[in-house]
C-alpha cells in the first residue's frame, strides 16, 4: 500500500480489532469539485448513482444533507468513513442562512448521542458526531467572500473546520501561495475558529517540528482531485492533462493533497475526534442540562411540586428548542416518571403493610403459646 496512506501508524491493538468510527463532512460552494476530491481522498466513487442538476435545478433546489458510508482497510486496520455531503450553495438568488440545515444536521447528531448517552443501553452507542468539516474556497474571488465568512462562523463552536482552497490547479504557486497567507489573515480577523494543530512538544524531533509547521501554513490546503489515471514521464499517476503539461493529484509539489489525506487519516484523526468529544460536544451537552434544569426549574415552580429525588430530568432538549411539541412530551415523560415513583411508593407501602401485618399475627400466637404454658405451670 501506499506509505503515505498508511493507517496503521497510530493505531493501538483494541482499537485495531474493532476499527474506527470516522465522520467527515463536505460544505461549501456548488462546482467546487467537493465531489471528485472525496472521491480522490478515499480512492473510491461514492457519487455514481448521483444525478447532475441542471442549472434551473439547481437554483430551487432545496439543500438536503446525504450520507455515503465506505469501509476502508489498510495494512489489517479497518476504518468505517462516513461522508456527509451537504450540497452546494451559492446558486441560489437567496443565499441567507443556507447553513442553517448543516448547523441543524451537526445538532441532531449531537442531540442523538446525548439520548443514546442518557439512555439505558450506553455500550453500543452509535457514534454519528461529524468530527470535521472541509469547507470549500474558491479559488475565483479576491479571498473569503461574505458567506464564506458567515458559514464558518455560524459552524466553528459545533465543528472542526479545515479549510481548502479547491481547485488549485486554476490557479499559479505564486498565486496559491498569496492567496493562502491573505485567507490565513482574513480568518484571523473575521474571528473565524478553524480546527487548530496540536502544538509540538518541545522534546520532538526537529524533522517532526518541520512536519508541524509545513502543515499550518498550508492552511487552506490547495487541493486537486481527479480520479482519472494519466502517464507522466512513463509512470501512471493520478492527475488531470492539460496542453501545457500534467497536473499529478499526489504530488507534493502540485499541490497539498497528500499533506491533507495524511492529516485526516492518519496523523490528526484522533485529535479531530477528541477535540469534537472533549470541546463541541461537552459544549452541546452543558447547553442541554441547562436547559434541561431551567425546564425542571419551571415545571416544579408551575405544579408547586416538592419531590424527594432530584434526578428526575424529562428527556434531552436540543438547545433553543420550546415548541409545544417538546413540552408536550417532558409534560408526558415527567407524568410518567411521577407515576411510576407514586406506584413505586404504593407498592412499598403494601408491602410494608403485609410485613407488619404477618408479625403482628405471629406476635399473637407466641403470646398464646406462652400464656397457655404459664398457666399449665402454676
Amino acid at each position: 500500500g501506499d506509505e503515505s496512506f498508511s493507517l496503521s501508524m497510530f493505531v493501538h491493538r483494541k482499537s485495531v480489532k474493532k476499527g474506527f468510527d470516522f465522520t467527515l463532512m463536505v460544505a461549501g460552494e456548488s462546482g467546487l469539485g467537493k465531489s471528485t476530491l472525496v472521491n480522490s481522498l478515499f480512492l473510491t466513487d461514492l457519487y455514481k448513482d448521483r444525478k447532475l442538476l441542471n442549472a434551473e435545478e439547481r437554483i430551487t433546489q432545496t439543500v438536503e444533507i446525504t450520507k455515503h458510508t465506505v469501509d476502508i482497510e489498510e495494512k489489517g486496520v479497518k476504518l468505517k468513513l462516513t461522508i456527509v455531503d451537504t450540497p452546494g450553495f451559492g446558486d441560489a438568488v437567496n443565499n441567507t442562512e443556507c447553513w442553517k440545515s448543516v448547523a441543524d444536521y451537526i445538532d441532531q447528531q449531537f442531540e442523538q448521542y446525548f439520548r443514546d448517552e442518557s439512555g439505558l443501553n450506553r455500550k453500543n452507542i452509535q457514534d454519528n458526531r461529524v468530527h470535521c468539516c472541509l469547507y470549500f474556497i474558491s479559488p475565483f474571488g479576491h479571498g473569503l467572500r461574505p458567506l464564506d465568512v458567515e458559514f464558518m462562523k455560524a459552524l466553528h463552536e459545533k465543528v472542526n473546520i479545515v479549510p481548502v482552497l479547491a481547485k488549485a490547479d486554476t490557479l499559479t504557486p505564486s498565486e496559491i501561495e498569496k492567496k493562502k497567507i491573505k485567507m490565513r489573515e482574513e480568518i484571523e480577523l473575521c474571528g473565524i475558529k478553524i480546527y487548530q494543530f496540536p502544538d509540538c512538544d518541545s522534546d520532538e524531533d526537529e524533522e517532526f517540528k518541520q512536519q508541524d509547521l509545513a502543515l499550518k501554513e498550508s492552511i487552506p490546503f490547495a487541493v486537486i482531485g481527479s480520479n482519472i489515471v494519466v502517464e507522466a514521464k512513463g509512470k501512471k499517476v493520478r492527475g488531470r492533462q492539460y496542453p501545457w503539461g500534467i497536473v499529478e493529484v499526489e504530488n507534493a509539489a502540485h499541490c497539498d493533497f497528500v499533506k491533507l489525506r495524511n492529516m485526516l487519516v492518519r496523523t490528526h484523526m484522533q485529535d479531530l475526534k477528541d477535540v469534537t468529544r472533549e470541546t463541541h460536544y461537552e459544549n452541546y451537552r452543558a447547553q442541554c442540562i441547562q436547559s434541561m434544569t431551567r425546564m425542571v426549574v419551571k415545571e416544579r415552580n408551575r405544579n408547586k411540586l416538592t419531590r424527594e429525588s432530584g434526578t428526575d430530568f424529562p428527556i434531552p432538549v436540543v438547545p433553543g428548542a420550546g415548541d409545544s411539541e417538546t413540552e408536550k412530551l417532558i409534560r408526558e415523560k415527567d407524568e410518567e416518571v411521577r407515576s411510576h415513583t407514586v406506584l413505586h411508593k404504593v407498592q412499598f407501602q403494601r408491602s410494608t403493610n403485609n410485613t407488619t401485618q404477618l408479625l403482628t399475627t405471629q406476635i399473637k400466637k407466641q403470646q398464646m403459646i406462652v400464656t397457655k404454658l404459664l398457666q399449665v405451670l402454676l
